[in-house]
């Protein structure tokens, strides 16, 4: 059986001001009354590159998930942008 290879990209950093940023934009966008979903696109587009943990420490205080709920908002955002990055490239 062929197993998949494991992404080796290289994370940038975590820059605490960086996640501090977006943990209370995040705040103020839910409690402006927006989806989660946005929330954590907002804070996955500020936090992009940094390491896993961090980006989904960040869901859990900024976008109000549990950690089950932000890993999978974490894999959801990779995802969707993903796509959409690789729809606007053609």
């Amino acid at each position: 059986m062929a197993s998949k290879a494991k992404n080796t990209t290289e994370t940038v950093p975590a820059d605490d001001t960086v996640i501090a940023k977006a943990v209370t934009e995040g705040r103020a966008m839910i409690a402006a009354g927006k989806s989660k979903i946005d929330t954590a696109l907002a804070i996955y587009e500020t936090l992009e590159g940094m390491a896993q943990d961090e980006i989904v420490k960040a869901f859990v205080d900024g976008a109000t998930l549990t950690e089950k709920g932000a890993l999978t908002y974490w894999y959801n955002c990779r995802r969707r942008l993903t796509k959409e990055r690789r729809r606007a490239s053609k």
